[in-house]
């Protein structure tokens, strides 16, 4: 059974619309959407009036938790919930709950574990430095020495799964090697959540792997061998971007996205039939891992995604709009992973991309 939840989010419809994804995903049922243009306000995240609004509404409406989208400090989300008198689930927190009820692989559980550590950690320090201050807001139920040993334990822990994770990454470092010794070129499908990566992984492959609407159906990597032109190629598919995604969390998924640095392709997967502006914020979110990661941009391929479902000519307009991309650019497909429309053109450019980078390593 869902949990009955009231929403505070900014008043931009596709941003309340993943908001509102995102809190399903993690099984919140939404009764009620609050918007406010700002929500890093000191106090509360929200403007007092507007607290004092979401107060109300919790009492009347009989919420069991307030979903907040966006990254709140400890204070505020304790300040929030004292008022309100529930929990308060910032974006952070909400992100960690979804990964949880996806994760299906001991690796990306201790990754999960991890980056749940981290969030608990912040809001215990802050507890400490409140208490040093002479502040006793008790939020966690701790006193100034208990909450200095809880922090000592959760260093620990870290310290531990970081450790298990290290093993897992020096595994994975060993099959990589022993891919490039076998002269398979690799190619990793990457793209904010829900736009067809795993759509199109199944379509290349020939896999059944599950394809939601639900956000972050994937949170681990899987890897099938192409047979591209008499080539073979190694197709992974791998954890799908959101926004606001913090580094931390980047840092707890390190040993999956890893490939990404090691891959000679990577296919950043985009849902043309989305606005602009929608299509904007994904590259920008997939940007942002790429960069924190090192990824090399010139080993990028941008596929935009389900063609079927727009006008060629509005598809080629969103394309030139976003300032990288022209019709030149052999960096640039558009296909349908749900029919196969230019999947064989992509495949074509994979290969092609492939035998010229090959051939600039064999030059060098």
């Amino acid at each position: 059974m869902n949990k009955s939840a009231l929403l505070i989010t900014y008043p931009v419809n596709h941003i309340a619309s993943e908001a509102k994804s995102l809190a399903e995903s993690a099984g919140y049922s939404i009764l009620h959407t609050v918007t406010q243009k700002h929500l890093t306000r000191s106090k509360f995240g929200i403007g007092k009036g507007k607290a004092d609004e979401v107060r109300e509404l919790v009492k009347s409406l009989n919420i069991e938790f307030v979903i907040f989208d966006e990254l709140l400090k400890p204070t505020q989300q304790y300040n929030l919930a004292r008022l309100c008198e529930i929990d308060i689930i910032d974006r952070e927190k909400l992100i960690l709950e979804i990964f949880r009820l996806r994760s299906n692989t001991e690796e990306s559980k201790i990754q999960i574990k991890l980056a749940e550590l981290h969030y608990e950690a912040v809001r215990i320090k802050e507890k400490v430095r409140l208490a040093k201050r002479g502040e006793q807001p008790g939020f966690f139920g701790l006193g100034k020495y208990d909450a200095d040993v809880h922090l000592l334990d959760i260093r620990r822990r870290i310290s531990v799964l970081r450790k298990k994770l290290l093993k897992e990454e020096k595994r994975k470092l060993l099959q990589r090697t022993s891919r490039a010794r076998s002269g398979f070129p690799t190619v990793s499908i990457i793209g904010y959540t829900s736009v067809g990566k795993t759509t199109l992984f199944n379509f290349l492959t020939g896999e059944s792997k599950l394809v939601g609407i639900e956000l972050f159906t994937t949170l681990s990597t899987s890897s099938r061998i192409v047979n591209i032109n008499g080539n073979q190629v190694m197709f992974s598919d791998t954890v799908g971007f959101i926004s606001k995604l913090p580094a931390y969390m980047i840092d707890a998924f390190k040993s999956t996205l890893q490939e990404l640095i090691f891959s000679n392709i990577i296919l950043l997967v985009l849902d043309i039939s989305q606005s602009y502006e929608i299509i904007k914020k994904q590259l920008s979110s997939s940007f942002t891992v790429l960069i924190h990661l090192g990824v090399s941009n010139a080993k990028i391929i941008y596929v935009f995604n389900k063609i079927d479902l727009v006008n060629l000519e509005d598809a080629r307009e969103k394309c030139q709009k976003l300032g990288i991309l022209d019709e030149s650019n052999s960096n640039f497909v558009m296909v349908s992973s749900k029919t196969g429309i230019n999947v064989r053109v992509l495949l074509e450019s994979i290969r092609s991309k492939i035998f010229v980078n090959m051939m600039k390593v064999d030059n060098n």
